[in-house]
């Protein structure tokens, strides 16, 4: 079975999702993420071993590859997909209570903001690394925002913005949030945001990628 999680983990590296997948090339042919998983979970293997032995790893080395500039958004979209192809397979071991997450993470771009790939890709890596995220979508105003922590009060919050227009909604979410409960973490990202930004308003941190913030929530 060890070979078949390092398998697995190469799959999601190489973003091979499934055994009719065409991409990549060099893989044609060969089971992919989706079968991987299921003949691990037939073979015996728990779901929580194959997430952390094999899921979180294949995209830890495609997010250090990201970080150093050696593999691109096109990548980390394909290993997300794959990541996708397996947790299928996964998620009724998460619902019943058999393999736990890390915890809930809210994640949404803020109002006025229609832009959603930046978002997309953080909701990928952090299920990637076990978290159950809650993705409100785009164009999220601040009672959305609350809403969602109400139904889960321990949730970690993340907020997108890509237009300097909709940053001022941003402000306004965090300091509700804030003033709702002072202990809720509320993390930002965007293109025009910086650490500056995130200080002003109160958050409590900025990431430029994804990888670097999913290393970030994991100590």
């Amino acid at each position: 079975m060890d070979e078949l999680l390092k398998q697995l983990a190469v799959c999601i590296e190489r973003g091979k999702a499934e055994k009719d997948s065409p991409y990549p090339p060099d893989m044609k042919g060969q089971d992919g993420a989706s079968e991987i998983t299921r003949q691990l979970l037939d073979g015996g293997v728990s779901a929580n071993d194959i997430l952390k032995k094999a899921l979180m790893a294949g995209m830890n080395i495609i997010g250090d590859k990201f970080s150093q500039g050696k593999a691109f958004i096109p990548e980390l979209l394909i290993a997300a997909k794959a990541m996708n192809a397996a947790m299928v397979h996964l998620k009724p071991y998460f619902d019943s209570g058999e393999a736990e997450h890390r915890g809930t993470f809210i994640v949404g771009t803020v109002a006025g903001d229609l832009h959603d790939i930046g978002k997309n890709i953080v909701r990928m890596v952090l299920e990637g690394d076990g978290w159950n995220v809650v993705d409100l979508g785009v164009d999220v105003n601040t009672e959305k925002f609350l809403n969602a922590l109400k139904e889960n009060p321990e949730a970690y919050v993340g907020m997108s913005a890509l237009l300097t227009t909709t940053m001022v909604n941003m402000e306004e979410s965090v300091k509700a949030i804030k003033e709702a409960n002072s202990n809720t973490k509320v993390f930002v990202g965007g293109a025009p945001l910086s650490q500056e930004f995130n200080d002003k308003i109160g958050a409590d941190g900025y990431f430029p990628d994804p990888h670097t913030f999913a290393k970030y929530l994991a100590n």
